[in-house]
C-alpha cells in the first residue's frame, strides 16, 4: 500500500504535467490530505472469526460480510463530518445536500453501519431508502460514506498476504467482495491479476475471461489503447462491459493501481463513445 504522502506527491506531479487533469485533482489531492491527517483512522473495523474462513473461501465467500463491520459511531460520524467539509469546499455544487447528510449524522437519522451494509453487499434498496429519507441523491450518499469505508478496507487489505487465496477464481475480491477496479498484466508470462475497486487487494484471474460476465470466447474480447500507455481497455461484446488493464512489463509500475485509474480517466470516456459501460 503506497503512503498518502506517496499518493498525494504523484497526484501533485500530474496536475501540474497535465492540463487535462489539473481540474479534477486538487480534489483528491485535498482527500489525500484528509485521509493522511486522520492516519486513515475511520471508525470501522473489520471482526473476522478465525473459525471458518478457510470454508468461506472455499465455497467462494469473501473474508468480509456485512456482519464483519464494527462501527464506533462517535469517531465515524467525525470522520465523515470532516469529508463533508471538504466537499463543500472543494466541490462546486450538492451543499445544500451535503449538509442535510450532516444534519442527518448529527440527529442520528442515518445509521452508518447499515448504509455499509449496503454498500458491502451491494443492495441498492438500503442506499435508496436512507437517501429518501433525508431527500438527497442516492449516488451522491453512497460516495460520501465510501470514502471512510474504503479507507478502513485499505488498511485490512494490507494486513492480508497476496498469497492467502491460491485457489481463488472469482471475478469479485477475496478480502471485501467489491467488484475489479482495473487489471494488470505482470511477469515474463503476463499473468493477470484484478484489483479491487475499494479495497485495492490484487488477485490472480484468467487471462482470456471477462471478469463481469465470465465470457471466454476470444472473438467478442478485444482491447484497444492509445499511444505508447502502458495502460489499454480490454472490452467484452458479449456484455459490452469494458475493464482498464495495465501492462507492467511495459514499465509504469511505480504508481498504484487506483492512481493508475484516476489518471486515466480519457480511456474510461474513449470507451464509452466506442459503446462500452464500466463493468460492475
Amino acid at each position: 500500500m503506497a503512503s498518502f504522502g506517496d499518493k498525494i506527491s504523484s497526484l501533485q506531479q500530474s496536475a501540474e504535467s497535465s492540463s487535462e487533469y489539473a481540474e479534477i485533482l486538487p480534489f483528491f489531492i485535498e482527500l489525500f490530505r484528509y485521509l493522511e491527517k486522520r492516519g486513515g483512522e475511520s471508525g470501522i473495523t473489520f471482526r473476522i472469526p478465525e473459525n471458518g474462513v478457510a470454508v468461506r473461501v472455499a465455497n467462494g465467500f469473501p473474508l468480509i460480510s456485512s456482519d464483519s463491520v464494527q462501527v464506533d459511531r462517535a469517531v465515524c460520524n467525525e470522520f465523515l463530518g470532516g469529508a463533508l467539509e471538504l466537499l463543500r469546499r472543494i466541490g462546486r455544487d450538492g451543499s445544500e445536500d451535503l449538509e442535510r447528510i450532516e444534519g442527518a449524522l448529527r440527529n442520528d437519522t442515518l445509521d452508518p453501519a447499515l448504509i455499509f451494509s449496503g454498500i458491502l453487499e451491494r443492495k441498492r434498496a438500503i442506499i435508496d431508502e436512507a437517501a429518501n429519507s433525508i431527500n438527497v441523491p442516492a449516488p451522491l450518499l453512497e460516495y460520501v460514506f465510501e470514502i471512510p469505508l474504503k479507507a478502513a478496507l485499505e488498511l485490512y487489505s494490507v494486513t492480508v498476504a497476496d498469497d492467502a487465496f491460491p485457489e481463488w477464481h472469482e471475478s469479485f475480491c477475496p478480502v471485501c467482495g467489491s467488484r475489479a477496479g482495473m487489471a494488470e498484466l505482470a511477469g515474463e508470462e503476463g499473468k493477470r491479476y484484478l484489483s479491487c475497486s475499494a479495497c485495492t487487494f490484487r488477485w490472480s484471474f484468467k487471462r482470456l475471461q471477462c471478469p463481469f460476465c465470465g465470457n471466454e470466447e476470444v472473438d467478442k474480447l478485444s482491447y484497444f489503447h492509445t499511444g505508447d500507455e502502458a495502460t489499454r481497455v480490454d472490452t467484452c461484446k458479449a456484455c459490452s462491459r469494458y475493464i482498464k488493464t495495465r501492462d507492467s512489463r511495459k514499465g509504469f509500475t511505480e504508481r498504484p493501481l487506483d492512481l493508475e485509474d484516476l489518471l486515466t480517466i480519457h480511456l474510461d470516456l474513449l470507451a464509452v463513445r466506442e459503446g462500452f459501460e464500466r463493468g460492475k
